[in-house]
């Protein structure tokens, strides 16, 4: 088994992501390992990624983060520290570094945006290319107070979508 992935970006949906990977990854026993993205432009010519070394800052920044989110949802969770739990902050496209990780987890999870009016019923675009090209399962939390299904053994409020 190799673990539980989730995409954390500091909104308040990856953070109820997280929180829902955590308690997933101890019902599981599995190791959790939490993806932080510092999203940067694309080249117009290969789309790929234009990495600078003035990103790397920024990086550590979102590794902090996203440390300091564990943190806050262990203390909130409880008995989550019997569970390995890895920070990997990269600089890079949000769904092509999440899609990434997803070949080597056997279940991704991410947090969905929440949308107004008409749009409320689609998901975001990394939610929607998470469902359409991970290599593994995906669990998608959506904000609270979302139509859908919940799964018994958890009790936040949230719902999820799992694909």
């Amino acid at each position: 088994m190799t673990g539980i992935t989730v995409g954390y970006d500091g909104s308040h949906n990856a953070q109820q992501a997280l929180e829902w990977a955590m308690r997933e990854a101890a019902i599981r026993h599995a190791p959790l390992t939490v993806l932080t993205v510092h999203p940067v432009a694309a080249s117009g010519w290969t789309g790929n990624p234009i990495l600078l070394p003035e990103d790397h800052p920024a990086v550590e920044e979102a590794r902090q983060a996203a440390m300091d989110a564990i943190g806050k949802a262990a203390a909130e969770l409880g008995e989550t520290d019997t569970i390995p739990v890895t920070v990997r902050a990269v600089s890079g496209i949000p769904a092509q570094e999440l899609v990434s990780a997803s070949a080597g987890a056997d279940l991704l999870v991410v947090g969905a945006r929440e949308h107004t009016g008409i749009s409320h019923r689609f998901l975001d675009s990394v939610s929607m290319a998470m469902l359409q090209h991970a290599h593994c399962p995906v669990a998608v939390i959506r904000p609270a107070g979302s139509a859908g299904p919940r799964p018994s053994h958890h009790t936040e409020p949230s719902s999820w979508i799992t694909a």
